[in-house]
């Protein structure tokens, strides 16, 4: 009962604090140029996630596994938060996560092909019907005129966090999950910021208290306890159960977004975000035969914090 508790408690932390993450990035964004505000707030939370860390120094193992490190920082910071921050300067806030979170069903397919998850026709129609929510959000939008490139950069963010959450399942057992995370988010820190630094201006940035606020407050929360949070779900077997709940996290980025952007609802958002939502349902419906399997398989316990 006391695990059941912590579990939904951290799953409601997660979807707080990464549903009004995109509302808070998109503010941001207007005091700093895209790259130096992604690699300064991943930076941030990298050196947190370091020092809490060191205590576990002797697990870190950095010259075996760099390789993995290198190659799951690319995959869940370089390029999910890459192609996130330059998105969200071509569509709203609410819309681009909506997109995003179609990771679920794009999870859905790599781990039938990846870790021998079963293919049903709930999960078939699911994924029919996600894409065909893609479609519908991108006719229109919260401003009847919505960027191609920023829905392509949407997918990419998507494609990019499925990718890495397989990933990191498949070497959970080799690494420890505390190291994991802090490597890949310094590492991958250190690249955008180093080609925010290449192909932008530090004089662009504009150090209001605005932007510090914000940079902090998404370095802290959502990045270094939010990615601690994602992948001890993950490493705990919980995966499926976060994938069940992630549909919450654009409707919370919609109404944040609302508040703070001003950001206006229409009839193509709102079919878009009940067909991706009725998407993720039935990708993560287990009924049948398929209620007494986890929508995800559990990862081995050696990697666990």
């Amino acid at each position: 009962m006391q695990k059941r508790n912590q579990t939904i408690g951290l799953l409601i932390f997660l979807v707080l604090v990464w549903g009004i993450n995109w509302p808070l990035s998109k503010i941001a964004l207007t005091y700093a140029p895209p790259l130096l505000f992604a690699g300064i707030r991943t930076v941030i939370a990298g050196i947190l996630l370091i020092l809490a860390a060191l205590p576990k120094w002797s697990r870190l193992q950095f010259r075996r596994l760099w390789p993995v490190y290198l190659a799951s920082a690319f995959l869940s910071i370089v390029f999910y938060y890459g192609f996130q921050t330059v998105g969200l300067q071509y569509v709203p806030s609410g819309l681009f996560s909506a997109i995003v979170f179609l990771q679920p069903v794009l999870l859905g397919i790599l781990a039938w092909i990846w870790l021998g998850e079963r293919m049903y026709g709930l999960k078939i129609a699911g994924l029919v019907i996600g894409f065909l929510g893609v479609g519908s959000l991108s006719i229109g939008g919260l401003t009847g005129s919505i960027s191609a490139i920023g829905v392509l950069l949407a997918l990419a963010s998507a494609v990019s966090w499925a990718l890495a959450t397989v990933y990191t399942k498949r070497n959970a057992a080799r690494v420890d999950m505390l190291w994991m995370t802090a490597m890949q988010i310094m590492i991958g820190g250190v690249i955008l910021l180093a080609a925010g630094s290449v192909s932008e201006s530090w004089s662009d940035i504009t150090w209001s208290g605005t932007f510090v606020a914000n940079t902090l407050f998404i370095a802290v929360f959502v990045i270094a306890l939010g990615w601690m949070v994602y992948f001890k779900l993950i490493n705990e077997g919980e995966a499926g159960r976060v994938g069940s709940f992630t549909f919450l996290i654009p409707l919370v980025s919609i109404g944040s977004s609302v508040i703070l952007m001003h950001e206006q609802i229409t009839v193509n958002l709102i079919v878009g975000m009940v067909l991706i939502v009725s998407s993720i349902i039935l990708v993560n419906a287990r009924l049948g035969r398929a209620a007494g399997q986890p929508v995800q398989p559990p990862v081995t316990e050696t990697g666990k914090n």
